[in-house]
């Protein structure tokens, strides 16, 4: 989809340019996985630091309780909804799949990741443009995938050391692996933990890019996620820079 922005008498003419870029299951995916993993880290960091213990009666000081149901509950939503994300770069247009396929075997690639950082140093004037995923975005993006499956095996294998329940069953070979390198239950879950702040370190930083991309190159960044669409503009070439 392009067009022309409309302008009015006397002022100057920008062409802006939109792609329809997210489709609606991959912005769902990407506002419900924000959604779960706060719930996560907040009732991890308190699985982690349990609160002090209280006397009384258990019926009514179940808070750890609920915090760990919570936290398993918001786990198996996280599961699936990275399964239907992965579902969905099968099915979806070719922007969906840039998380999952790295293209690190061209040249082009590494040349455009090379001028993203220059930019995000502060190196470059502009940022070359990019429909999709940046090249830094696209093999940051696959690196939170990766960990989070990390986390899915890791925080699994924890639940289904003391889980009945057949399905947890396959998540012991975890466990079993930690027990072959000579660890143990208590090293998945430093492992689970130091993943729970490598994720908040990536959200920190993914949220900062996101609205330094939106004030300071000409590309919408956070709208894009709302409506689907990555608009460029273009300014009028008889424009002055600021000197």
């Amino acid at each position: 989809m392009t067009g022309k922005l409309s302008p009015r008498v006397g002022e100057a003419r920008d062409t802006a340019v939109s792609h329809y870029v997210f489709e609606a299951p991959v912005r769902l995916w990407h506002w419900l996985t924000v959604a779960c993993m706060l719930v996560l880290m907040v009732t991890g960091y308190f699985i982690g630091r349990p609160l002090p213990s209280v006397s009384g009666e258990a019926t009514y000081l179940f808070y750890m309780g609920y915090i760990r149901l919570i936290h398993f509950a918001a786990a198996m939503i996280f599961t699936v909804l990275l399964l239907g994300r992965i579902y969905w770069a099968c099915v979806g247009n070719r922007y969906s799949r840039e998380l999952f396929i790295v293209p690190v075997w061209r040249r082009s690639w590494w040349q455009g990741a090379f001028t993203v950082v220059r930019w995000y140093l502060f190196l470059e004037k502009k940022p070359g443009s990019d429909i999709g995923h940046n090249p830094v975005a696209q093999a940051a993006m696959f690196g939170y995938f990766l960990l989070s499956v990390f986390m899915i095996l890791t925080g699994f294998a924890l639940f289904g050391e003391h889980s009945q329940y057949a399905i947890f069953a396959p998540f012991r070979y975890v466990v079993e692996f930690f027990y072959w390198t000579g660890g143990n239950s208590i090293d998945i879950h430093s492992w689970h933990r130091l993943g729970m702040w490598l994720i908040a370190a990536f959200i920190v930083g993914h949220v900062y890019l996101a609205i330094r991309e939106d004030i300071m190159s000409d590309d919408t960044v956070i709208s894009t996620m709302i409506n689907g669409y990555r608009s460029h503009k273009f300014p009028n070439p008889h424009d002055k820079e600021p000197s």
